[in-house]
């Protein structure tokens, strides 16, 4: 599908919970918000049939995401079903990275591909205080059963936030020295529970490119997304930085997003423009959820609306969003 700015979108960020088992500081309140209503909630079959229409129309790369996915009761099914959809080229999961070391052996046999594990700090009491009382434990051995099942590549996403995880910027660096990962870190956005204290928080990647030691080099991209990367000849692994403010991006934007009751976003920073569900549960066929597809696609605007801090972004809780 090629967009109004002649972007080839072919990346699809699929929802399939608007619960999570953490309250991250910068995505929700304390005590959460109100989850819509199991009816709600896409079942796995309407997803199935929504990815279909989307690979038609040339969907190839589908991203699994939340809230958190790994709450969702049997999310091995879904994975399965999509991994057996012709020319999908690549799935793969974005989590917490909690629950992940129970499951990642069937995801992997179920045909996931590859994983980003959301981690802010390596220090347990940050890690703590970020996330509003996880276990840091918890996520290393799920990046570790990761690894050893062979999902690759392994990215770990840090949110940089001033004050908070700036002085662990070099220990996320010494990760990527030692383990084959790509840890990349990204530039906060003024979204949901980050809108009031964005300016406290915020860091610009240059931050980190500016503390990365001789050796660091720029090499090719990891998936075409948004990170820019850095190699070394002595590591195993890479860095990258998402640069989501400071720099745009959003004109190599090839994705939209569809959250978990069905409503499509063609922009992370836009109110949703399309309705899925009431489609599938009128029984649309393939051929009418390709029309929405294009539709939705039709509506991606240039560019986000970050930059000017609408007060309208402190409604958008990327929890609900896909992330």
């Amino acid at each position: 599908m090629i967009d109004a700015q002649g972007r080839r979108i072919d990346y699809l960020r699929l929802s399939v919970t608007d619960r999570c088992n953490l309250r991250c500081l910068y995505c929700l309140p304390p005590t959460g918000v109100q989850p819509k209503a199991h009816g709600d909630i896409l079942r796995y079959e309407e997803m199935e049939l929504l990815v279909r229409a989307g690979v038609l129309e040339g969907i190839r790369k589908v991203r699994i995401t939340g809230g958190e996915p790994l709450v969702r009761r049997d999310l091995v099914q879904l994975v399965r079903m999509l991994s057996r959809i012709p020319d999908l080229q690549d799935l793969s999961l974005t989590t917490n990275g909690e629950l992940l070391a129970e499951v990642a052996a069937d995801l992997r046999k179920a045909g996931l591909r590859r994983v980003n594990i959301s981690l802010d700090s390596l220090d347990p009491d940050t890690y703590r205080r970020i996330t509003r009382g996880g276990e840091l434990r918890r996520v290393l051995r799920g990046l570790e059963a990761a690894l050893a099942v062979g999902l690759h590549p392994v990215k770990i996403n840090v949110v940089l936030l001033r004050g908070l995880n700036q002085h662990e910027v070099d220990r996320f660096v010494e990760m990527a020295r030692s383990l084959p990962v790509a840890v990349r870190f990204i530039e906060l956005m003024p979204l949901g529970e980050a809108y009031r204290r964005h300016e406290d928080y915020f860091l610009p990647v240059q931050w980190v490119i500016d503390r990365l030691g001789p050796g660091w080099h720029p090499v090719p991209g990891q998936g075409g997304g948004p990170a820019v990367y850095w190699g070394h000849p002595d590591a195993a692994g890479t860095i990258g930085c998402i640069a989501a403010l400071s720099e745009h991006l959003c004109a190599r934007c090839n994705r939209i997003r569809v959250g978990a009751a069905g409503e499509g976003y063609a922009c992370l920073s836009r109110p949703p423009v399309m309705e899925f569900r009431s489609a599938l549960r009128r029984g649309a066929d393939l051929t009418t959820l390709r029309m929405l597809f294009r539709k939705l696609v039709a509506s991606k605007p240039a560019g986000h609306a970050m930059a000017r801090r609408h007060p309208a972004l402190r409604r958008r809780l990327m929890a609900k969003l896909g992330g």
